[in-house]
């Protein structure tokens, strides 16, 4: 069908920037920082602003008309509905802008009769709709798979309770005529087995947590913040006293901010386990300071700050690391610790962030509303 209107220039433009959607920085990893940027403004010039300039140089032609409502349906569906709804709006205003401004506004109202408004409002509300229950739906699934999670690490509570009273019945045992010499080892043995049962207990505390990923507990109470930091420190599963030696407390000027003791006790859980994960796959040896959490108040919010030496994290990847299902470690983990990290602080109007250079540690510094006035001091190390 023949148009008034044609640029092969335009074709050839939108079809380069369609290829760079192959580029390694998109096809490799589409929802990194600088990736997930390309993509979308890729995706923008080339689908909302130039269909609608299509569209308005053609007098709102049928061809045009139809080719703006299919738009509409890929275009929400290859990206967020909330992305697509400001990139639709925008790439519309944007074109007619131009389009205004370079011909006579009479030349433009062919664009805009009642029937050409109702298929593309139609279209669009359509796109919308679509785009909007795919989101539910992923959502509902993602809960239900953290559910599940959470049902399967709770029934491994019932064998490793069964473990922790087969270590009292061995050290019980060793304490019956039995030479000094093997109740110490049987004793060690009783030791270790219900440390791994601790530690294991930890460890379906965490995927418990992460599976309220989407629907945190809202109870809140008055926390101490030196008090919360050296309770969880004294009681986290260490694999051996040289790691325990590592961490130091620091309390600078000790503070109360109101929230759930078990959410924010797994956090610190959380960024231990990082940092000690960290600095056992660094070079140097450990030594004690290398994992540092210090307490204090710094501009009005009451601060902790957990520092290590160990690895670093990449600066490419400091925007994504609070990412649902993101992880630097490799085969580790299921990427939710810190999404989980980032939720509980945000119940409580607070901030999580990360200063790491890589090869030199991190320091993950959280920020939480004081529920008492209490005088600022210098701000902790970070």
């Amino acid at each position: 069908m023949r148009q008034p209107y044609e640029s092969l220039f335009l074709r050839i433009v939108a079809a380069c920037s369609g290829a760079l959607l192959f580029l390694p920085i998109i096809s490799r990893d589409s929802s990194s920082y600088r990736g997930a940027w390309l993509y979308s403004t890729v995706c923008w010039l080339v689908m909302p602003v130039f269909f609608f300039w299509m569209y308005w140089m053609n007098g709102g032609n049928a061809v045009w008309l139809a080719s703006i409502s299919a738009m509409f349906l890929i275009y929400y569906h290859m990206t967020d509905w909330r992305l697509a709804t400001v990139g639709s709006t925008t790439g519309a205003l944007l074109s007619w802008l131009v389009f205004n401004a370079l011909r006579a506004p009479v030349e433009a109202s062919a664009s805009f009769s009642i029937e050409n408004l109702v298929v593309i409002g139609f279209a669009w509300g359509t796109a919308f709709v679509l785009g909007f229950s795919s989101a539910n739906l992923r959502r509902t699934r993602l809960i239900n798979t953290l559910s599940t999670m959470a049902v399967m690490a709770h029934e491994l509570r019932t064998p490793l309770a069964t473990v922790d009273l087969l270590g009292d019945v061995l050290r019980n045992q060793a304490q019956h005529e039995m030479p000094e010499h093997k109740q110490r080892k049987i004793e060690d043995l009783a030791t270790r087995l219900q440390n791994l049962v601790r530690s294991m207990n930890r460890q379906i505390d965490t995927q418990i947590s992460n599976a309220q990923l989407l629907r945190l507990p809202n109870e809140k109470s008055p926390v101490h913040a030196a008090e919360l930091v050296r309770d969880v420190v004294a009681n986290y599963p260490y694999r051996s006293s040289h790691e325990r030696n590592c961490v130091e407390v620091f309390v600078q000027q000790d503070f109360c901010f109101m929230g759930s003791r078990a959410l924010f006790s797994q956090l610190l859980s959380n960024l231990i386990k990082n940092a000690l994960y960290s600095l056992a796959a660094s070079s140097h040896a450990s030594h004690p300071g290398d994992l540092r959490i210090t307490v204090g108040v710094y501009h009005g919010k009451g601060r902790l700050a957990v520092a290590d030496k160990g690895l670093g994290i990449p600066h490419e990847h400091q925007q994504r690391i609070f990412e649902p299902f993101f992880s630097t470690q490799t085969g580790v983990g299921s990427g939710l610790g810190l999404t989980f990290c980032k939720n509980v602080v945000e119940t409580v109007k607070g901030h999580i962030g990360v200063f790491s250079e890589p090869g030199e540690g991190a320091v993950f510094v959280i920020d939480l509303p004081l529920h008492t006035a209490t005088a600022p001091e210098r701000a902790p190390p970070s």
